[in-house]
């Protein structure tokens, strides 16, 4: 026999496809992409304009979304390479 020809699935357990990420995985996925979206919102605010606002410096602004996000970031990894139990 030649080695380069494709193996053929005797049963069918060996038929179904195997995905490197699990349906956990992308429920984890979407859970820190929300939080993501949420610490940029919390980013968010009002443009100072023509006229200085001290609004810009918020601890919301400069400390609580930016520290979310960044969680939201680390829980996106932990997502992509948590390996469920099987």
């Amino acid at each position: 026999m030649n080695n380069n020809t494709p193996r053929i699935p005797e049963t069918p357990e060996e038929n179904k496809r195997t995905f490197p990420l699990g349906k956990i995985n992308f429920i984890l996925m979407a859970i820190a992409a929300v939080v993501i979206i949420t610490g940029f919102l919390l980013m968010l605010g009002a443009p100072s304009g023509d006229v200085f606002n001290a609004d810009i410096f918020s601890v919301r602004r400069t400390v609580v979304g930016p520290t979310i996000a960044f969680l939201g970031f680390i829980y996106m990894g932990f997502g992509i390479i948590y390996k469920g139990k099987k």
